[in-house]
């Protein structure tokens, strides 16, 4: 884990709401995995007083990339920095996705901007055949950005399956019979709640990316329990050192 202060190269409005921080930082980026996240100190006055989490997106030699919404005052001085700015990064945190076993396709569900580690892990996969569905409530909440063979859900079908990313993927099951799959997800826990159950139920491989407030991010603070489901035992994770990625199996949504 590093405390780094790092230059901005750029930051991208790829649509309406939707930009990409692009930073330089040759040590993490060697460290970091799909999955994992970084906590950043958006300004170096008071406010705002916390670091806030973000997925890695990409990494791209030196460069790592996260993808951010544009929705608070910490997210808006992250879209108004300029190349060269320094921002204050931790990382990497948590424990990342685990794509290295036995499956034949990768299936990538995202919800929102639940999307924003599947670039990384797109970009590490290898020899696997990588299907992505990606759900949004209209064409203005979903991206394609760095990711393959995409699949759009919206809740207004505005654009691509009208439904959620969860009863798109149940319409293509079909597709998958006589190859194993793997899900990775991301997204609301709404839609990781009715993901897990769909998974647990049919057997099905997947790993699922958990949000939460965080303050340290990692473990000390004991600000973001997530229960186990381990049977018989009062027992609890935390997300941010022992997730963000999970078997769904694991934990209780």
């Amino acid at each position: 884990m590093f405390t780094s202060k790092v230059p901005v190269e750029s930051v991208e409005k790829i649509q309406d709401n939707i930009f990409i921080l692009k930073v330089y930082s040759p040590e993490i980026a060697k460290a970091i995995k799909p999955g994992q996240f970084c906590n950043i100190k958006v300004s170096e006055t008071d406010y705002p007083l916390l670091r806030r989490p973000f997925s890695i997106s990409d990494v791209e030699g030196d460069f790592i990339s996260f993808m951010f919404n544009k929705h608070g005052e910490g997210t808006r001085i992250l879209s108004e920095k300029n190349k060269d700015d320094i921002i204050d990064i931790l990382a990497p945190l948590g424990n990342g996705f685990n794509y290295n076993d036995d499956f034949d396709i990768a299936v990538m569900v995202g919800g929102g901007l639940g999307a924003a580690p599947f670039p990384f892990l797109t970009r590490e996969i290898k020899n696997k055949k990588i299907i992505t569905l990606i759900g949004g409530r209209s064409k203005n909440d979903v991206t394609d950005w760095g990711m393959q063979n995409i699949y759009f859900s919206t809740d207004d079908g505005s654009i691509g399956f009208h439904g959620n990313v969860v009863e798109l993927l149940k319409s293509k099951m079909s597709e998958f019979t006589g190859s194993e799959i793997k899900i990775f997800a991301c997204g609301p826990t709404p839609m990781l709640k009715a993901l897990q159950k769909f998974t647990i139920d049919n057997n099905i491989k997947c790993e699922i990316s958990t949000e939460c407030a965080m303050a340290c991010g990692f473990g000390i603070c004991q600000g973001c329990p997530i229960d186990s489901r381990e049977q018989g035992k009062d027992k609890y994770y935390l997300v941010c050192k022992d997730g963000p990625v999970f078997d769904a199996e694991a934990i209780v949504l």
